[in-house]
This record gives C-alpha cells, structure tokens and sequence, in this order.
C-alpha cells in the first residue's frame, strides 16, 4: 500500500521550489485526495488506504486543481476528472453498488 501524496511531492510535479504557496499547495491536495476517495465510492477511513494507482490519482488530480483552479468548484470538477491521465489511474477502483 502507498501513502497519499505529500506537499513536496505535488512542488516536484509542479516544478516549483518556493515554499510560499505551501499553504495552496495543501489545501489543492486535500481536496484532491477526497476527490479521489469520493470518486472511488464508499471510502472507510477505518479500514481503506491507497493503493499506488489511488496516490497517484490523488497527485494529479493535485496538479490539475493547481494548474487550473477556475475549475475546482464541485460543478466544474467533471472537467478535472475527465483528464485521461487520471481516468487511467481511476480505471477498477470505483466501488459501486446497485438498488436492488
């Protein structure tokens, strides 16, 4: 299992080395890492962690809502979520559970 993504991670991705959009930096990753575990469907804080394909889904959702922040409000994330680098990662990870 893999940890989520860390600050410094998504700083390498951006290529950025300036410490001052930290605080930025943490709030695009925590939205993406519960982007990531609502998209998944179900999500137990108690008993689900991340496997690799979920961090990095989580990472580049990140970067995403870095690069593009016009579109991180909840209407506009269907266009951050169709990204195919991130519907790769995604791809068998959706928990989905019919009415019966």
């Amino acid at each position: 299992m893999a940890d989520w993504p860390t600050v410094t991670e998504l700083k390498q991705a951006l290529n950025v080395t300036t410490d001052a959009w930290d605080w930025r930096f943490e709030r695009d990753l925590s939205a993406a890492i519960n982007k990531v575990k609502s998209d998944r469907g179900s999500w137990d804080e108690e008993v689900d962690t991340p496997d690799d394909n979920l961090a990095q889904a989580a990472l580049r959702m990140a970067e995403l809502m870095s690069e593009r922040p016009e579109n991180t409000t909840p209407k506009r994330w269907s266009a951050l979520s169709s990204d195919p680098a991130y519907q790769t990662l995604m791809s068998g990870h959706r928990r989905s559970f019919g009415i019966g």
